[in-house]
């Protein structure tokens, strides 16, 4: 049984993936704003992103992965 102290924290924990997506985001505009430069993942590739825009590549990484639940994973 849920009480009604449980119903607000998962309605709080709900509000995290939006909250955290936008501050990620503000933070990498207010690096690039400020000159400097940022790391940027995407197809499993690593890029340097510069304020202009222009990116580097970096390396190639692992995909993401979805994970279940309480599912464990090793790490190499």
């Amino acid at each position: 049984m849920i009480n009604q102290r449980d119903e607000e924290l998962e309605a709080l924990e709900e509000q995290f993936p939006p909250a955290s997506g936008g501050a990620f985001a503000d933070a990498r505009d207010s690096v690039l704003a400020s000159g400097q430069s940022v790391l940027q993942s995407e197809n499993g590739e690593i890029f340097e992103v510069s304020p202009d825009g222009t990116q580097r590549f970096i390396k190639s990484i692992d995909p993401p992965m979805n994970v279940v639940l309480g599912q464990k994973i090793e790490l190499p």
